[in-house]
């Protein structure tokens, strides 16, 4: 056995070298909701308009580990083409999203994150279940009474 076998088993006795071949954890996948076209390889960056509170250029790339919350992402992403659902991986730190954690909920119950590092594309959800009309008006009714009400998202 050679030395990095040996010290592959050392750091990783669950999965154990075969052949001489290490293997790595799968890396969390994540999901990003939107209406942007995007390929395989891509990478989702900060600067961008925002899809919510005053639109300014994007500090943050926003996603989640729920399909649903993505679902939401992508049925209310401004812009004009469909909306779209990929799997993500973050290239960077990540963070809690305030918007939907601690700061205005206990705990992080829609499993929303943040980060201000890229996000790189690598698949997308093509078969999903949007809400209901009805969800969706109430949804959106939501958001701008909260606008109405001075209460953006946090951006900071």
């Amino acid at each position: 056995m050679t030395n990095l076998n040996k010290l592959a088993m050392a750091n990783n006795p669950i999965n154990p070298p075969v052949n001489g071949t290490v293997h790595t954890p799968f890396v969390q996948t994540y999901f990003h909701g939107t209406r942007a076209d995007l390929k395989m390889g891509d990478l989702i960056e900060i600067g961008y308009i925002s899809n919510f509170g005053k639109q300014n250029k994007a500090k943050y790339i926003y996603f989640t580990a729920t399909l649903d919350s993505a679902v939401w992402g992508a049925e209310l992403a401004l812009g004009e083409g469909r909306g779209r659902i990929y799997l993500v991986e973050p290239t960077g730190p990540i963070e809690d999203d305030p918007n939907l954690t601690d700061q205005k909920f206990p705990g992080n119950p829609s499993m929303s994150y943040r980060s201000k590092h890229p996000l790189k594309v690598v698949g997308e959800v093509t078969i999903w279940q949007g809400h209901s009309p009805e969800q969706l008006k109430a949804m959106k009714d939501g958001l701008a009474k909260l606008k109405a009400q001075g209460i953006e998202a946090i951006e900071d």
